[in-house]
């Protein structure tokens, strides 16, 4: 006999949003997470994540996000919250740069509206910023911020306005898989059994499904926060960006002051590390390089050292995301391999989980995400 019709191990960005999409469904659905609600230890936390169309990782990935931002504005009128702050989007740096060309080859071939500013146009723009003479700016007025513990907690609210079962601090040990179910274990001897199993535990998946051998490395990013000189960089005056230069360890990110102050990070730079051994401290030799980098684009921004955040990359080897069914038991479903930019996804993401859970398959086109792209020699089950 089931207990569930399906299991949602996790509930951060990803698995929050699949234990939604599956509730609403109608799908008799179970979450867990191994640490209490509203925690900020894995990888979505930070008060601030950044939504953009000209996405330059892979044009591909645009018509997920045309999905996402429908489903965020579902969310915020199903919440009563507001998830979303387009503020626009600023990217900077040369224009052989590949960060870029990609963003402006993904906005050419899926009309998204990206404003191309040379430096003069930028410097009359943005007078405080530092720009070099051969930068150019991309502005792109949809893009802008998600706020991820606001949105984690409303796709939550929703999963449970539609029935789901939600258990905090109860960690999964393994499961074993039997001709009729999924049984999951739990901390304390005690296990549930499943029809289906979701796996959405972001740099813990590789840990939970060890079996599967996921080509994931965990990486440590820090965030900082900075109390700026300038009123320039406040949010009515200033957009997120994004700055690719050769001199910079990693690209720059960051996000305007919205009361606690200016929040920089390099965008994939930092040491491999496992989610269980995370160096949560910031030091100051992490505060020292963000620090250097936004002096050199934003000066007056990196005042006074506010706080910081170590947080966690899970990332493949291509940088893209993994989502499929288990290469040995299609009932198994993976959403891992974040890479660092999948946040903004979170919804689709949980819709597209939800449809491989239910049906084996799923409407939107995930065929370039799939795990078999790192084993073409072995057969996967077929997902569209």
């Amino acid at each position: 006999m089931l207990d569930y019709e399906a299991v949602v191990v996790g509930l951060g960005g990803m698995g929050s949003a699949a234990v939604a999409a599956l509730s609403v469904r109608g799908t008799r659905v179970l979450g867990l997470e191994a640490s209490s609600r509203g925690h900020e230890l894995g990888a979505s936390a930070g008060r601030s994540r950044m939504i953009r169309k000209a996405y330059f990782e892979h044009s591909d990935y645009v018509p997920l996000l045309h999905r996402a931002y429908a489903l965020w504005r579902r969310l915020e009128r199903a919440s009563g919250t507001r998830l979303l702050d387009l503020t626009g989007l600023l990217v900077a740096g040369a224009a052989s740069s590949p960060v870029l060309r990609g963003a402006l080859a993904s906005a050419e071939l899926h009309g998204i509206e990206l404003e191309r500013l040379d430096a003069a146009a930028l410097a009359r723009r943005y007078p405080a910023l530092r720009l070099r003479s051969a930068e150019i700016g991309l502005f792109e007025p949809g893009a802008g911020v998600v706020f991820p513990e606001k949105a984690i907690a409303a796709a939550l609210g929703c999963a449970e306005a539609y029935g789901a079962e939600l258990r905090f601090e109860t960690p999964v040990e393994g499961y074993r898989c039997e001709p009729e179910a999924i049984v999951v274990r739990l901390a304390g001897g005690f296990e549930v059994r499943t029809a289906r199993l979701a796996l959405c535990a972001g740099p813990w998946t590789g840990r939970v499904c060890a079996e599967a051998d996921l080509p994931i490395r965990v990486q440590r990013n820090v965030q900082v926060w900075f109390a700026p000189a300038s009123a320039a960089y406040q949010r009515d005056r200033f957009p997120a960006f994004f700055v690719d230069r050769p001199e910079l360890p990693a690209p720059l990110y960051g996000f305007p002051d919205y009361g606690d102050g200016v929040k920089a990070a390099l965008h994939g730079f930092g040491e491999s590390t496992a989610a269980d051994r995370l160096d949560r401290a910031v030091r100051e030799a992490d505060v020292a390089l963000i620090r250097a980098a936004l002096d050199g684009w934003m000066p007056g921004a990196a005042g006074a050292f506010a706080s910081g955040k170590a947080c966690m990359y899970a990332l493949t080897p291509d940088e893209h995301f993994i989502l499929d069914v288990h290469p040995r038991d299609a009932r198994i479903v993976l959403a891992c391999g974040f890479s660092g930019h999948g946040f903004k996804f979170a919804p689709v993401v949980g819709e597209i989980v939800a449809e491989l859970v239910r049906a084996g398959r799923t409407r939107h086109p995930i065929g370039f995400l799939r795990l078999g792209r790192f084993r073409p020699r072995e057969r996967q089950p077929g997902v569209r």
